[in-house]
């Protein structure tokens, strides 16, 4: 015997075949292609996934349903062609158990897919080509694009962008965000959670992260305002600054400088370029084969550090409060004028080749190493503030 459908049942029921089969407008003619939009709508869902071969714009937290627009275009000699092609290609969009799936087509159809959609706990979106635009997702958001411009706001949860080649734009997202792109820059607003910011060639520029921060690029400038944690920079050729960070930062810079504005240790090396390092909490390990090195210590958990260039000067600023065993020395120097020291403690002396300078600083601690090929090094009292 056939068990009566509830109402409830007859109401999902009834729901999901105008969500499968979405009105479709006539083809019109746009230059040398043809064009036909598809628009629809489908019950609210807290997961949305969308598959297309075109750009995609996801607008969340407006409205109490799923609406969507897919514009389809052809190049066609004539009407009848272009119809013959898109007959073949329809918009499909059905439950798939906690998910809400719309698939747009592909092959010689580019489609282009706008979406508004109320609160979502999850976005997936996959296309083989074009920009994605996604905003106010209170959950996490996953994008994932053949090549294409990204950007992504309001997220409030994990983010994770990649592209085959674009520039990546993220203003907030509460969890913890990663970008991944073929080529192209990426530009950073605040990220509660670490940051993974990644680029074959192109700029990265992070303002707030209030976790770890890694960036990499093959060509291009890094620079991070502000990070919760420790930060790993990395370079071929450009500027890498990094303003604040609540942990080590670790810089390898091949051809360009490096600053660093405060941090609780630094790891620096530079294949040619110069090194600025202030407000140094911790240890320091830093060198560069061509370019000047100029730090400045700041009392915390001193540790012992090392600086060294191959061709340049090294200036380093010490403060009244923090101390220091200093054992420095500067090859083939002309005279013991390459050692400056503004602390009597500090003997400089020639040995050999060598002008070697070593003694305690305010009585003595950690020690700091410094090495000098050709250049001077100065070994300096911290003005007040």
């Amino acid at each position: 015997m056939r068990r009566p459908v509830d109402s409830k049942t007859l109401a999902i029921l009834l729901l999901l075949p105008l969500a499968a089969v979405p009105q479709q407008t006539g083809i019109v003619r746009q230059g040398d292609r043809f064009v036909r939009d598809f628009h629809g709508t489908a019950p609210a869902g807290r997961r949305l996934r969308i598959n297309a071969h075109g750009p995609v714009s996801v607008q969340a937290g407006a409205g109490g349903g799923i609406s969507y627009t897919v514009h389809l275009s052809v190049r066609a000699r004539t009407e009848a062609e272009a119809r013959s092609v898109m007959q073949h290609y329809n918009v499909r969009v059905a439950p798939q158990g906690e998910w809400v799936v719309l698939t747009a087509p592909g092959g010689p159809v580019i489609s282009t897919v706008i979406v508004k959609a109320p609160r979502l706990d999850q976005l997936v979106v996959s296309t083989s080509d074009g920009a994605v635009e996604a905003g106010g997702v209170e959950g996490s958001l996953d994008v994932d694009t053949g090549a294409g411009e990204l950007s992504a706001d309001r997220i409030g949860g994990d983010c994770k962008l990649v592209t085959g080649g674009g520039d990546i734009r993220v203003g907030t997202v509460g969890g913890g965000l990663r970008c991944s792109s073929g080529a192209g820059k990426i530009q950073v607003g605040t990220v509660r959670g670490a940051a993974v910011l990644e680029t074959v060639g192109g700029d990265i520029t992070a303002a707030d992260v209030g976790g770890t921060v890694r960036a990499e690029t093959g060509g291009g400038g890094i620079h991070i305002i502000k990070a919760g944690g420790a930060v790993s920079a990395g370079t071929v050729g450009g500027q890498i600054v990094v303003d604040s960070a609540s942990g080590v930062v670790t810089a390898r810079n091949m051809a360009g400088p490096v600053k660093v504005g405060a941090a609780w240790g630094v790891q620096c090396e530079s294949g040619s370029g110069g090194i600025n390092v202030s407000n140094i909490a911790g240890g320091m390990r830093v060198s560069t084969s061509l370019g000047n090195i100029m730090a400045s210590l700041l009392a915390g958990k001193l540790a012992d550090s090392y600086l060294a260039t191959g061709n340049g000067d090294i200036t380093v600023y010490i403060p009244s409060n923090v101390g220091v065993n200093v054992r420095a020395q500067n090859d083939l120097a002309d005279s013991t004028r390459r050692i400056a020291v503004e602390f009597p403690g500090v003997r400089v002396r020639r040995q050999g080749r060598l002008i070697v300078a070593e003694g305690p600083v305010n009585g003595g601690g950690p020690l700091l190493q410094l090495s000098a090929t050709v250049g001077t090094i100065f070994i300096r009292k911290q003005p007040q503030r």
